[in-house]
């Protein structure tokens, strides 16, 4: 079964996957100056705002495409691992709030857990990064 539906399960995995960096991202362009002003209170600086909102949607738009899939994730995974470590740090969070972000936490590793399979395995057949080696 994994081997006859891997280009299909592929495009599901890249889809759920883009779908939520895509979503997420887009709400924090939206708003790009209120996003941008909670970085002090994660410990990071302003600038990274405007760095880390656009790259999480166009990443996540990139992995819905399959297109420069490998480098996508990539970048991915550095933003997710920067957002769980400066936003869902649950033992930094008072014991009502930790059981909340010890789920987000665990939702980022899932996701980046995702996001090293797709850079390992690349974005399948139903991809424009197949459609590109093609030609």
């Amino acid at each position: 079964l994994a081997n006859s539906g891997r280009d299909l399960l592929l495009l599901i995995a890249r889809v759920a996957v883009g779908a939520v960096y895509v979503t997420s991202g887009w709400r924090k362009l939206m708003d790009l100056p209120a996003f941008v002003a909670t970085m002090p209170n994660r410990g990071l600086p302003d600038w990274l705002g405007y760095v880390a909102a656009p790259s999480e949607f166009i990443c996540g738009v990139l992995l819905l495409m399959g297109l420069a899939t490998r480098y996508a994730s990539i970048v991915l995974v550095i933003f997710t691992i920067v957002a769980t470590l400066s936003s869902h740090n649950y033992w930094a969070f008072p014991l009502k709030d930790q059981a909340a972000q010890f789920v987000q936490f665990g939702k980022n590793n899932t996701m980046t857990g995702g996001l090293i399979l797709l850079f390992l395995i690349g974005a399948g057949r139903y991809s424009l990064d197949a459609l590109l080696r093609r030609r």
